[in-house]
């Protein structure tokens, strides 16, 4: 069973380029929202993350834009966790422009676990995670 979630969203004045159309470079932070919202509804936000001793930065990000969005316009972003046997948190996103309907970009970011206080890579997938995913009934 893959996690999902979805927000929708407006298109602020400042997202937009010199044309009024969306910077390319927010697309990774209307990414960061799909996981900030992922991680509240499914109970794995950062804040818990981290109070398990962890930070789990993106090592890995790719986006293909599809079509545009414009200031003004209302999108909605589907974030969707993809399990993983590695210690590594990897999510696929979908954001739809609202306004017609078509699609704007999907992607993919990919996250590792850090020991918190040495800031070393974990290659062990940590104990509150796994038991997050049997609690969540996440199969790999």
């Amino acid at each position: 069973m893959n996690l999902q979630t979805e927000i929708e969203f407006d298109i602020r004045f400042s997202e937009t380029d010199a044309m009024g159309v969306v910077w390319h470079g927010n697309y990774l932070k209307f990414f960061e929202d799909g996981r900030e919202a992922f991680g509240k509804e499914h109970g794995l936000a950062y804040l818990d993350m981290y109070s398990n001793g962890y930070f789990t930065p993106i090592v890995k990000s790719e986006i293909n834009h599809k079509s545009p969005i414009d200031y003004g316009h209302r999108a909605k972003i589907i974030t969707t966790l993809i399990p993983s046997r590695a210690a590594k948190i990897n999510f696929e996103y979908e954001i739809i422009n609202l306004s017609t309907g078509l699609v704007s970009a999907v992607g993919k970011t990919m996250q590792v676990f850090l020991l918190a206080k040495t800031r070393e890579l974990d290659l062990n997938i940590p104990d509150f995670y796994l038991e997050w995913e049997d609690k969540k009934g996440i199969k790999k």
